[in-house]
């Protein structure tokens, strides 16, 4: 038995989960709020698919959509804290009050963080129309002709936001941010060449990489990802210590016992290091992440408190 499979078995040998029927005495439900068939709802299936395959439980997956995911994730914040409701979400479900009015929620003190899955770095892009090939020649070109240069948002208040908002203040670009409604339109007008740059999920924009009309300037990671590894990472392009990242993590309702928590948390941190799991989550342009909670937390405090410090400092408002 591995040292993680071992880890397993104690947290489920526990004398809290010993005394509980969890997770058999009914089935347990994931809850992603978010549709069918992108990245959130994949690795809510892969959770949904490990409860079942090593602890034995009854799993339902539920898409519950709507409120740019605050319709699903209150949700899980209104069920019993008992295990058997869990939310299958991203990065938004940390900032969600920090860019929604309607969530009224402390992702800190109203839900268990459970794990953090996996995650997907940000990569900058400049449309294929552009002659640039490099981010210091791009900076150039800005700097001699600022008004030809624009940068595209695809979605308010998501990490390729505060990248780009970081992107400006440390640059001292100061482009003009376009808002779309999604990376796809977002990304069709680049590669139309309509607005030059994008930062956003290396998954959506790295097979835009392949056929010449959208290149890859760099990764928001601090070494060369293997989902890209010639792709200069953005502090090679000279900007140091530029890292953002989308994630995907799991939650319940505050008040889920520990014992609970602790025991999904090593089911997935197993998960996490399965061969064959790694490959499929890297077809996917995705990278397992294998943390304990007290990890998850401090990385998810730190989150809040550079996305509170960006979104004020361009005076952005919660819509």
């Amino acid at each position: 038995m591995t040292t993680r499979r071992a880890a397993l078995a104690g947290f489920l040998a526990t004398p809290a989960l010993a005394q509980s029927a969890w997770p058999h005495a009914r089935p347990v439900r994931v809850i992603c709020p978010w549709p069918p068939g992108a990245a959130n709802d994949a690795l809510a299936r892969l959770l949904g698919q490990r409860l079942q395959e090593k602890l034995g439980a009854q799993v339902v997956v539920e898409n519950r959509t709507g409120g740019a995911g605050l319709v699903g994730t209150n949700a899980v914040l209104q069920a019993a804290p008992d295990g058997y409701t869990l939310l299958a979400s991203a990065f938004n479900t940390a900032v969600m009050p920090l860019v929604l009015r309607g969530a009224t929620f402390d992702p800190e003190r109203d839900l268990e963080v459970m794990a953090r899955t996996a995650r997907a770095p940000l990569l900058m892009v400049i449309a294929g129309n552009r002659p640039q090939r490099t981010l210091a020649e791009v900076l150039a070109a800005i700097r001699e002709r600022p008004l030809d240069w624009t940068i595209a948002i695809a979605s308010l208040g998501a990490a390729s936001h505060l990248a780009t908002i970081e992107f400006n203040r440390r640059t001292g670009a100061a482009l003009e941010m376009v808002t779309y409604r999604g990376t796809q339109p977002a990304l069709t007008d680049l590669m139309a060449g309509n607005t030059p740059l994008l930062i956003d999920a290396s998954f959506a924009l790295l097979p835009a990489t392949q056929d010449g009309r959208v290149r890859a300037l760099g990764i928001a990671t601090a070494q060369r990802s293997p989902l890209a590894p010639d792709v200069p990472t953005m502090g090679e392009a000279g900007l140091p210590g530029f890292e953002f990242q989308s994630w995907y993590g799991v939650w319940a309702p505050r008040g889920t016992p520990s014992a609970i928590c602790e025991a999904v948390n090593a089911l997935m941190q197993e998960t996490m290091r399965e061969p064959a799991i790694v490959t499929r989550l890297r077809a996917q342009l995705l990278e397992p992440v294998m943390e304990s909670i007290a990890q998850t937390r401090t990385f998810i405090t730190s989150e809040i408190v550079r996305a509170t410090a960006l979104l004020r400092s361009v005076n952005y408002q919660p819509e």
